[in-house]
């Protein structure tokens, strides 16, 4: 079962593994330009965005914001963690144990020839950081590729550091969603 300390501990990781992309973005001059990058991170706080509205019951056709700088999304995704951890903060084990329906079902169930099986809450809160440690992976990929430094962000780094919280980069923005 998943509960909510291992939750909680695994988004104060990803928060801190964000952040630190975020930073070694800001430190390359090429990567806040990069396209490529800028795809890999937006889809990656989208989806969690994306999950967070399901689970907060919030409507599925309000449109997300796009971004033309790296600033400006940063900031969005920096915003998301308040959010995440004000929702897990009412959560219980029990509650993370409830089924609930994702609905882009109808996607999933063509691109796996079946329905989905039901999910949790509590699952899909761990999908969202494993989806998430799967795009950032990609992210620092392509960052070496433009020229910059990949921050070492696994989990088990942060546990050796000593759990430490989130540095954001500080980021002029001239964009606006």
């Amino acid at each position: 079962m998943i509960n909510k300390t291992t939750l909680t501990d695994l988004y104060r990781h990803m928060e801190w593994a964000d952040a630190a992309v975020w930073s070694a973005v800001f430190a390359s001059g090429t990567a806040q330009t990069d396209a490529k990058l800028q795809k890999y991170l937006y889809h990656l706080h989208l989806t969690q965005r994306a999950f967070l509205r399901i689970w907060r019951n919030e409507p599925r056709e309000t449109p997300y914001p796009t971004f033309r700088d790296a600033p400006s999304l940063m900031l969005w995704s920096r915003g998301y963690y308040s959010d995440a951890f004000a929702y897990l903060e009412t959560q219980s084990d029990e509650k993370l144990a409830a089924p609930i329906p994702v609905p882009w079902a109808e996607m999933v169930e063509r691109r796996i020839d079946r329905p989905p099986a039901t999910t949790t809450i509590g699952e899909t809160a761990l999908q969202v950081a494993l989806h998430s440690l799967y795009h950032r992976g990609q992210a620092n990929a392509r960052l070496r590729e433009v020229g910059g430094e990949p921050p070492l962000v696994d989990y088990i780094a942060w546990i050796w550091l000593g759990r430490p919280t989130p540095q954001w980069p500080h980021a002029a923005t001239n964009d606006n969603p």
